[in-house]
């Protein structure tokens, strides 16, 4: 007869007891999924439903997810996978993988170090970052922490002197390409923050109160930490976050609703670097930005926080390829939530992939480690995506690996 004390022996394992505070926290979160739980429950409510939200009904919020949701796949039998290389090529230059952290506005309010710890969580992967004009770290205090590829964000300012100086300021400070942000001529109807009366910085009144007593460790941290400013443009003559301002009228009275492709000329007669035109949710808008001469256009709906109902980006991207893939690049920004999503993009006809939110929930969830972590679960996922599709290398992917449901 078995000795019961030897057969419970054999089987109990207790883990190592973890020192670390946040990889406790991150213990049992295996998907960027369970790191939205920890930032819901980490942040007040109006600073949660700021990042999470979307425009209106948020219809296009929720296709730019579902469409890569759609779509399956069509694996290869036998194919001999004994290795799988994820390297590619992005602007001439090879990233870790086909994968571009995207610019985000105010992301102190999720974590004190914001822009900087995303900045060097993405230098530390191999990937580019991309700084908003609307960041709460200014151009130089990003480069001042990274020594990797850096992209900025331009919006069209009203005041294009503003823009030309933050264009040389990026220069200066050796970032690799501008991305114009073309779809915000005005913001987008953003109900939730509408409803609970968001403003930047958040204003304090009684539902904050209540709100911050409840989620003591971020207000700890943000009470302790330096105001958040627009630090692009603090000292530039406009409005830069000091006081409270509603983001809607704040984007009504700083920039300018008349952008037009002169603009884009423009932009180029003071930049000799790559130029990216982010935004572009029509085919004909794709065709004519790579006659221009744009380096790379990117397909974006502004994560579904502008127009909704506008297509989902992942909907768009086959016929966009078929019509300018192999002459100027091609990036496909929201709905990002795994790397397995990467790999279909780039086999539809993608460059590479843009993504906000999920970067933005590890930092919510656990600053620059849960950065690091999610960059590291979309590396690792497609990876094994690859190996159980039967492809050595993100060269060979194609849409025979698809299964588009029309």
């Amino acid at each position: 007869m078995a000795n019961p004390y030897k057969t419970l022996r054999s089987v109990v394992r207790f883990k190592p007891l973890e020192t670390d505070r946040l990889e406790r926290r991150l213990a049992k979160a295996a998907s960027v999924a369970d790191l939205r739980a920890i930032a819901r429950r980490r942040l007040p409510r109006g600073v949660f439903d700021y990042v999470d939200g979307g425009a209106e009904d948020e219809r296009t919020l929720v296709a730019n997810s579902a469409a890569y949701a759609a779509a399956g796949w069509r694996p290869r039998a036998l194919n001999a996978v004994e290795t799988v290389d994820v390297s590619a090529t992005l602007l001439g230059r090879p990233p870790a993988v086909r994968h571009v952290l995207a610019p985000v506005g105010f992301p102190r309010l999720l974590h004190p170090d914001g822009e900087l710890a995303a900045a060097r969580a993405a230098a530390r992967a191999g990937l580019p970052y991309s700084l908003s004009t609307m960041s709460s770290r200014s151009i130089e205090e990003v480069r001042g922490v990274s020594d990797g590829r850096l992209f900025f964000q331009v919006y069209a300012w009203r005041d294009r002197g503003l823009v030309e100086e933050m264009v040389d300021r990026a220069r200066d400070a050796d970032f690799e390409a501008l991305v114009l942000t073309v779809d915000t001529a005005v913001l987008g109807r953003r109900e939730r923050d509408v409803r609970r009366g968001f403003s930047m910085p958040p204003s304090i009144g009684l539902g904050t109160v209540i709100d911050g007593a409840l989620h003591p460790g971020w207000t700890w941290s943000f009470v302790r930490s330096e105001p958040v400013r627009f630090a692009n443009v603090t000292g530039r003559g406009v409005a830069d976050g000091s006081t409270p301002v509603v983001i809607s009228e704040f984007i009504r009275e700083q920039f300018g609703p008349a952008l037009s492709w002169n603009d884009v000329d423009w932009l180029r007669s003071i930049w000799d670097g790559p130029i990216m035109l982010k935004g572009v949710g029509r085919l004909e808008d794709a065709v004519r930005a790579s006659e221009v001469g744009v380096d790379a256009v990117v397909l974006s709906n502004h994560g579904g926080r502008q127009l909704d109902g506008a297509p989902a980006t992942f909907s768009l991207l086959p016929a966009v390829a078929d019509a300018i893939g192999g002459r100027t690049e091609i990036i496909c920004d929201g709905g990002i939530r795994r790397g397995s999503d990467i790999v279909k993009a780039v086999a539809a006809g993608a460059t590479a992939a843009m993504a906000g939110r999920a970067y933005l929930w590890g930092l919510a969830a656990a600053g620059e480690l849960g950065v690091s972590r999610v960059l590291e679960w979309f590396a690792a996922d497609m990876t094994r995506t690859m190996s159980l599709l039967g492809v050595t290398s993100v060269e060979d992917l194609d849409r025979s690996l698809l299964d588009l449901d029309p």
